[in-house]
Formats: C-alpha cells, structure tokens, sequence
C-alpha cells in the first residue's frame, strides 16, 4: 500500500476538509496542514478560506474554473457546480429585469401614460404650455379676423393686431411676476387691489369720465387710443380677495356657521355686481357670479345655502332681463336659424353660418367670408366663429382641448394643496377662465345667450388679457409651490443652482486641473 492512499483518488470522494492539501493553489493557506492534529486546525479555519476565496473570486469560485476543488459548500458534494439563485441568474451576473405586465403593449403604455401623467409637474406643463398656446394662436387669429375691420375703419390692417401684441407683451410681464409671487404677498396684494378697483368702477359712472362702448358704460380712457374696462379686473380681485377671507375664517374654523360663510363675501360681490350692471355689462355680471358660487362651493356651502343663492341671483336676473329688451331678443336667439324680421338675430346666425362653411379642415388662415362686415365683432366676442371658418373643426377641437387641459391642471393644482388659500384661489382662476369660455364658446354655438364676453386669453381686449394672463401666472406659482414639484424643478435647475440649493449630483465628467499656460 503506498503511503499515501489519496494519490490517484477522486478529490470528490474525500472527506470533508481533505482535499484542501491537496490543490497546490491552497498549500499554503491556513489549516492546510496533513501533520497530526491537523484535521481539528482544518475545520476551525474553514471559514476563513471561504472568505479568502471569495474575495479572491468575487463569487466563490477559483478563477478560470466553474468549482472548487475539494471545498464543500453548503451541505453539497465536493466539486459539484454551484448553481445560482434564479434571482441572479440574469444577463451579466446582475438580477434578472422584472417582467413587464400581462395583457399585451396596451396596457403597458396605459401605465407608462398614466406614470407620466401622475409626474409631480403634469400641472405646472400643462397650465404654462396651453395658456402660451392659446395666447399665440389668439394673437394669430385677431391680426386674421381684425384685418377687414380695421380698414373698414380706415386704420392700417394691423392695427388691432399691434394693439393687442402690445396688451401681450404687458401681460407676459405680469405674468412672470406672479408666477415669481409668493402666496403672503398676494394675499396682501388683494385688499388694495379691490380697493382700487370699486373706485375705477364708480369712476366709470361720473358723467364726462366713463366711457360708452356699444350701449355698455363700462370704460375709462387712459390716453390716446387705449381704454380701461375696470370690471376686467374686478374678476381677479374677487378671486383675491375672497380666497383670503375663506382662508383666515377657515383657519378660525368659522365656515361651519352660514353667516360667516356669506358675510361680507357675499355683499362685497353683490355691491360689484351693482357696479357693473349700472353699465349695462350683462356678460361681466355673469362671469362674477359664477365666481361667488364657485367659492362657495370649494368653502363647502350646504345645498339648501347654495340653491338660496343661486335662487336669489336667478330672480335678480330675471328681472334685469325682463326689463330691457336688448337683453331679452338675445335669449330669444338661442338656437336660431332665421335672422328674424328686425334682424335681432343676425349675428348668432352668421355665427352659425361661419362655423358651417369651414369644414373639416377650414378654408385657410384669412380666407374667412363671414368677416367681411357679416359677421358684426368678429375679432372680440365671435372670434371663435371666424376660427371655426378658417381652421376647420381640427382649429375650434384643438381650442377646446387647450382650455380643457388648462382647466384639469387648475383642478388639480386646487384638490392637490393644504393650503386654503391657494385652493380657493386656484379654484375661482379656474371657475372664471373656463366659465368664460364655456358662456363664448355657447353663445358662438347658438346654445347660450350672446352675452358678449370675449374669449379668455384668445380675443382682443387688452383690458381682458391682462387681469387673465396675471391670474395664469398665479396658477403656476401655485404649481410650483408644490413640494414635489419643487424638488422635481430643483434637480432640473443648472449645475451652480443645485450647488446652492444643496442639491447633490452625480457626473462622469473627468475634472481637470487648470494649467498655469491654461492648457489642459
């Protein structure tokens, strides 16, 4: 019998510990001995050859072999593979990519829509890039629509046009200043802002100050060819205004008793009311009451307080209408067809006819017939009409979709905030753009009453394009008042700016020392 008896046998056949002298890759590690009493050194320092082994391998293998010699792992027989885990069994050593869902691409993109929809700054997008494309397309459309009336007036056919880029430009600023607002200073901005507007609007009544413009009192001249229509900017502060005094009376837990509710909100809106129709601007006067109760639905106002006000403000109107007869031959001409004996409906049915010739597709930017003296204000309360001739159903859907997106992101940024104050305000913004556009866009259709408001951020009038472009920005400052929003917009800010805000980054960029000879 040789003396040794493990030459020429299988490593896989020998005991636990064994084969360990016998790789020449290990004789030198510890309890790698054969001497006497070396068996109880081998199992003591089993562990510390594991560990060695898999720092050396990485994985627990020799490197360039797919075992290890005479090593038992784990309960299994020396040599035999190691097998791993099916969690690590992917591409490159690294887990295995979790498997997209059952049911098809569909559904997968529903989620990835629906994932991309939820990002903290879907409202933020979406208020700035449809209120930007609706100003565009608007001042497109007015220089299109105005063309025909400014030379029948003998003025340079682009004159309402350069009127209203200047209103934009104005509006552009304001808006940059009250996305840049913070909350507490347009809190404290309201309070003169209403002040100042109930003069403007008491001014408008002095004879020899205030201004008539078709049959309505409601302008003041500001010098040379610009005018101010101060109602305009009592929509804003009312939405101000009202949205502090729900949120201080909130804070006071006070909007659980009705006379708080509606005390002084609702007087102060009934005196403004008074104001305007003083004038004879039905049309303001409805927009402002729209707001009431969209502030009072969003303070939590009970039904039966809510159909009291509601009543209230429809006996108020009734009687307005009833007793003048312009107001009432335009409730008259909802759904009309016919331009009457006396002609009363003679714009609701051209407006009609316009939105019919354009087709699918329309006849082409400033191809409209409508616009050439049949259609009486086609650049102000019917330029939706002339859209619809000239940009086709494509040109009037895509407006609707525009004030559909800016009126969900509004919502969202309302039912999103813990704020009170920005809820209130965010919702009346959002219950006065999109229930002015609802009241034009019907009248133009022929399923409202025309009740010449024009079309928010979209038909000329300068007076209408600031306060509104001022309260777009208040949406965004609103959206990016958001905590995920802000640290979404943090991480999106240049190298410098996230230094300063303490925000950490990550760059595969090699940084290199400045020579003195300025070489690299």
């Amino acid at each position: 019998m040789p003396a040794d008896d493990t030459v020429g046998r299988d490593p896989r056949s020998a005991p636990r510990g064994a084969g360990l002298t016998g790789t020449p890759a290990l004789a030198g590690l510890p309890g790698a001995g054969t001497g006497p009493g070396d068996g109880a050194k081998a199992a003591a320092g089993s562990l510390a050859v594991r560990g060695l082994l898999a720092r050396l391998t990485g994985t627990g293998r020799l490197a360039g072999t797919g075992r290890l010699p005479g090593l038992v792992l784990r309960g299994k027989a020396p040599g035999a593979p190691v097998r791993r885990p099916p969690a690590a069994r992917g591409r490159g050593g690294g887990p295995r990519a979790p498997r997209p869902p059952r049911g098809g691409g569909i559904r997968r993109r529903f989620e990835q829509a629906r994932r991309t929809w939820d990002r903290p700054l879907t409202a933020y997008y979406l208020i700035l890039g449809s209120s930007l494309l609706i100003t565009v397309l608007g001042l497109v459309m007015v220089y299109s629509a105005s063309m025909i009336k400014a030379l029948e007036l003998s003025l340079p056919g682009a004159y309402f046009f350069r009127k209203q880029l200047f209103a934009a430009a104005i509006g552009t600023a304001l808006l940059l200043i009250a996305s840049r607002m913070p909350a507490k200073l347009h809190r404290a901005f309201s309070y003169p802002l209403l002040v100042g507007t109930v003069f403007l609007m008491a001014l408008v009544q002095v004879p020899g100050i205030g201004q008539s413009v078709n049959g309505n009192q409601n302008w003041l001249s500001v010098g040379g060819p610009f005018q101010l229509q101060p109602s305009e900017f009592g929509k804003l502060a009312l939405i101000l205004w009202g949205a502090d005094l729900l949120a201080r009376k909130q804070d006071k837990r006070l909007l659980s008793q009705w006379k708080h509710l509606l005390v002084p909100l609702v007087p102060v809106t009934f005196m403004l009311l008074g104001l305007i129709m003083l004038g004879g601007d039905m049309g303001t006067a409805i927009i402002l009451t729209a707001i009431l109760f969209g502030l009072l639905w969003l303070a939590g106002a009970p039904t039966r307080l809510f159909g009291g006000v509601l009543g209230l403000a429809g006996v108020v109107g009734f009687v307005l209408i009833k007793t003048n007869e312009n107001r009432l031959s335009r409730f008259s001409c909802v759904g009309a067809i016919d331009v009457g004996p006396n002609g009363e409906c003679f714009q609701a049915v051209h407006g009609i006819y316009a939105l019919a010739s354009g087709g699918w597709f329309g006849s082409g930017l400033g191809a409209s017939v409508e616009k050439w003296g049949q259609l009486p204000e086609p650049h102000t309360d019917f330029i939706f009409a002339v859209t619809g001739e000239e940009l086709g159903l494509v040109g009037t859907l895509s407006v609707l979709a525009l004030f559909a997106a800016l009126g969900y992101a509004g919502i969202r940024v309302a039912g999103r905030t813990e704020d009170p104050f920005v809820r209130y305000a965010a919702g009346g913004v959002t219950t006065w753009i999109t229930a002015q556009a609802v009241v034009n866009i019907g009248a133009v259709l022929g399923l409202l009453p025309i009740a010449g408001v024009p079309l928010p951020l979209f038909s000329y009038g300068g007076s209408a394009l600031l306060p509104t472009m001022f309260a777009v920005g208040l949406l965004i400052a609103f959206a990016r008042d958001d905590p995920a929003a802000k640290a979404a917009l943090a991480m999106r800010q240049p190298v410098f700016s996230r230094k300063r805000a303490g925000v950490r980054w990550k760059t595969m960029r090699r940084r290199v020392k400045k020579r003195p000879s300025g070489e690299r």
